[in-house]
């Protein structure tokens, strides 16, 4: 090779490792870096979230909240693509009653299964594998 067939070829391994960087951090619909929601819908019809404290907050690739009794964290993937994933969660362990420890268990559930997003105005909107909306949040001033 040629110097510079070499140093053309190490320009294009940049551009595509930089494109391809650049892809994993852009978000579908909008980022959700340095966004705040609180939880208004979801799949449950047996408990209404409007009855609780359940909020997610993003920031700098973490996720953090409150799940309706304890506060949680942990990092978060959104993709390009709208693929959407958590990471292990930490979480306080206080009790509370028990009609908010059900939405709890039901939101930490649902949120480790959410596998796309989109956020369409004011609404972001968690879909689980199958494509099925699962928790829908309005934006709030802080998580």
């Amino acid at each position: 090779m040629t110097r510079i067939s070499k140093a053309l070829a190490a320009v294009v391994l940049v551009a595509v490792g930089l494109g391809a960087l650049t892809g994993c951090s852009s978000d579908a619909g909008g980022s959700l870096d340095g966004t705040n929601w609180k939880l208004t819908g979801w799949t449950l019809n047996s408990l209404n979230p409007a009855d609780f404290t359940i909020t997610a907050g993003f920031a700098a690739g973490k996720i953090s909240g409150n799940s309706g009794v304890n506060s949680y964290s942990g990092p978060y993937a959104a993709g390009s693509d709208g693929s959407f994933s958590i990471g292990p969660l930490a979480s306080t362990a206080m009790g509370g009653p028990e009609p908010a420890m059900r939405a709890e268990s039901a939101y930490v559930t649902l949120l480790g299964q959410a596998a796309s997003y989109k956020v369409s105005g004011s609404v972001l909107t968690l879909y689980d594998a199958n494509g099925n909306e699962s928790l829908i949040f309005g934006t709030t001033a802080g998580p």
